[in-house]
């Protein structure tokens, strides 16, 4: 799925990426064909002007009346802004037979028109050249109508299919402007356009036309849009993705807790039943003498493990809990300092039997909140609980309140072997059990932190973990109180 799913997103991108450029090089054609154009209706109005103002080509005189053959130095041609060329030989054509016939004057009309035409062209490209030198050297405020180049340019910008604002402007050989279109209201850019002005001058002079686009890189995206909706449904697509793979790693993770729960709750459930049972046998059987002593260590055991049976049923009863997302709560107000104290002197006799010391700082002046008696006691009962299992030699506990801004603090502490960063992100999550390596003795279901987080919240209230391997952990409730 990740290969097939990132393969077409590598394709959608090598194919925008494509589009772009392709538009990108039809637009910088578009323009260059544009200039092209532009430069060169230039040099043809130059040339016209020219012509306009008089130019005259004087050419051999072909006199039209004369009714002999013509002659090649008898050829004249006149060029104004009001004549065209004129050509007219009067050839006589003999009717008799012999040197004159139509077949030979024909031939030798053809043989003379080609031989004055490149007279005559060899004559006119000598005259065009020396009229661009004359005209070369002169500024190009007096060689161009700057009017006359902004409608030839937006005439050929639209004949290419370019609608964008622009201006242009015209530098010299050393870069200096001479004209601008640019108004106060354009916007400058870097993006430009260089042609260079009069390329068929015999000696150019480097002049050329600048031309700017200020929003041609709006215009390139916008003629991508067609492709919003592809890119759209890809990003819908990746997300649906990304949130399958996610569930299907989360729905993954707890059918292995909920396999691991389900053993350790039939290990931790079968261990107190066969002892009861045992025990049952025992009184049962009549070859073993009821003694008191040994009817007090049967009736012992039975208490007990019935003690640990109800306690995983509790366990069990605490799931459901969890699985209710509303859960009915019955609110008192409680005094937490004395709640504490009471569930520390319960709990002493654990951590006495294990060698350890618990204390107690109850400073909070204000002790009273609107709690649930018997969950909060619970999620008191199991932080102590875990705080004794996942310490080692030194066992101190230490249980705090306190007051702080309309808030009440309580807190549990220990100096067991401390928890790692990236375990401390999970311990609220159900069924989830931190590693503890070489520590074996550790039971439970990985639900008791799920359950304190889950009261915690019903409380609207807020709970933080603060950790260190080797040194300990510590557990901080806060409950907001109604004043």
């Amino acid at each position: 799925m990740s290969v097939l799913f990132f393969g077409l997103i590598a394709v959608e991108v090598g194919y925008v990426t494509r589009m772009a450029d392709m538009r990108q090089d039809q637009f910088d054609v578009s323009v260059k064909n544009a200039l092209l154009r532009t430069v060169k209706s230039i040099e043809e109005r130059e040339v016209l002007d020219y012509i306009d103002n008089g130019f005259v080509i004087n050419l051999p005189n072909m006199n039209e009346s004369d009714n002999t053959p013509f002659k090649a130095d008898e050829f004249k041609v006149k060029i104004d802004s009001t004549s065209t060329t004129r050509i007219k030989p009067s050839v006589f054509i003999s009717t008799q037979h012999g040197v004159n016939t139509i077949e030979s004057t024909s031939k030798t009309i053809q043989n003379k028109l080609r031989e004055h035409y490149i007279r005559e062209r060899a004559q006119v490209d000598d005259i065009l050249i020396r009229m661009l030198l004359n005209t070369s050297p002169r500024p190009l405020s007096e060689r161009i109508n700057f009017e006359f180049v902004k409608n030839v340019l937006e005439r050929e910008l639209d004949y290419n299919g370019i609608d964008l604002p622009h201006y242009f402007s015209i530098n010299n050989k050393d870069g200096k402007e001479v004209y601008s279109s640019k108004t106060e209201q354009d916007k400058k850019t870097d993006d430009y356009y260089i042609q260079l002005l009069y390329p068929n001058d015999p000696a150019p002079k480097a002049d050329y036309l600048k031309l700017y686009f200020p929003t041609k890189d709006s215009y390139l995206v916008q003629s991508l849009t067609l492709l919003v909706p592809f890119a759209v449904l890809t990003l819908l697509l990746m997300v649906i993705f990304i949130l399958t793979l996610w569930i299907l790693s989360r729905q993954k993770r707890l059918s292995e807790m909920r396999t691991d729960f389900m053993h350790n709750m039939t290990h931790e459930l079968k261990t107190p039943v066969s002892s009861i049972s045992l025990a049952s046998q025992m009184l049962n059987d009549e070859a073993i003498s009821k003694s008191p002593a040994m009817l007090k260590h049967v009736s012992g055991i039975i208490s007990d493990e019935t003690k640990r049976l109800s306690q995983q049923i509790e366990k069990v009863l605490q799931m459901s809990l969890l699985e209710n997302e509303n859960s009915a709560l019955k609110l008192k107000e409680v005094d937490i300092n004395e709640l504490c104290l009471n569930v520390a002197s319960n709990f002493a006799l654990k951590v006495e039997a294990k060698g350890g010391t618990i204390e107690t700082e109850l400073e909070a002046d204000d002790p009273f909140v609107w709690v649930d008696e018997v969950h909060f006691t619970n999620i008191i009962y199991n932080l102590m609980d875990n705080a004794l299992k996942y310490s080692t030699d030194d066992i101190r506990l230490m249980v705090r309140t306190w007051n702080k801004q309309d808030q009440l603090y309580i807190s549990v502490a220990d100096k067991g072997i401390g928890i790692s960063h990236d375990n401390l992100k999970h311990i609220f999550e159900k069924f989830y059990r931190v590693p503890t390596g070489s520590l074996h003795n550790v039971k439970g279901f990985g639900l008791g932190l799920a359950y304190v987080k889950k009261v915690v919240d019903d409380h609207k209230g807020q709970i933080k973990v603060e950790s260190e391997l080797g040194k300990g952990t510590k557990f901080t409730i806060t409950i907001p109180q109604k004043k």
